[in-house]
């Protein structure tokens, strides 16, 4: 009998650094185990208050639990999928998954810091861009120097790789 839900995906690689895996696994974790005993506390506080029907905090509360399952469900995708990449191994001023860019846009003088990779690398003051992205998918493998144009919702967009950190 064929499934009723039709072919599944294939499940998405995410590359992820040693740091920002170490760093999912431990909410990971955190979340299965202490974040949800303390939901668990606060639905069954809420629970003692009365009816349920008016009761906010039950609400909230269960909205909180709603939340966090979803969170959890996404981060153990990524982290069963996750293959751990190293940006200092690559060869060096070559744009890959992990990489600092920094991207001159023609037409203006300012110069901008992205970071190529999974949002679940994000750093301070970076903006990430995926590596499936038009703009990702176009730096990848290119070297300080090189110019690369990329379709953008407004239209073509062309960039200069200005440094790599």
């Amino acid at each position: 009998m064929p499934d009723p839900g039709g072919p599944r995906p294939e499940p998405t690689v995410t590359e992820l650094s040693q740091a920002a895996f170490d760093r999912l696994s431990a909410e990971y974790e955190d979340l299965t185990t202490r974040g949800r005993v303390e939901l668990a506390t606060t639905i069954e506080r809420a629970r003692e208050l009365g009816d349920l029907s008016e009761n906010a905090d039950y609400h909230a509360a269960k909205d909180d639990q709603g939340r966090m399952e979803a969170r959890i469900r996404q981060m153990k995708a990524i982290l069963d999928q996750a293959v751990i990449i190293e940006a200092s191994a690559a060869p060096e001023g070559v744009v890959v998954s992990g990489s600092v860019v920094s991207l001159r846009y023609a037409g203006d003088t300012d110069v901008e810091k992205y970071l190529v990779g999974s949002i679940e690398e994000r750093r301070e003051g970076l903006i990430v861009i995926s590596p499936a992205s038009p703009l990702g998918s176009v730096l990848l493998g290119r070297n300080v120097g090189n110019q690369v144009e990329y379709e953008a919702p407004g239209g073509t967009m062309k960039v200069e790789i200005v440094e790599l950190d």
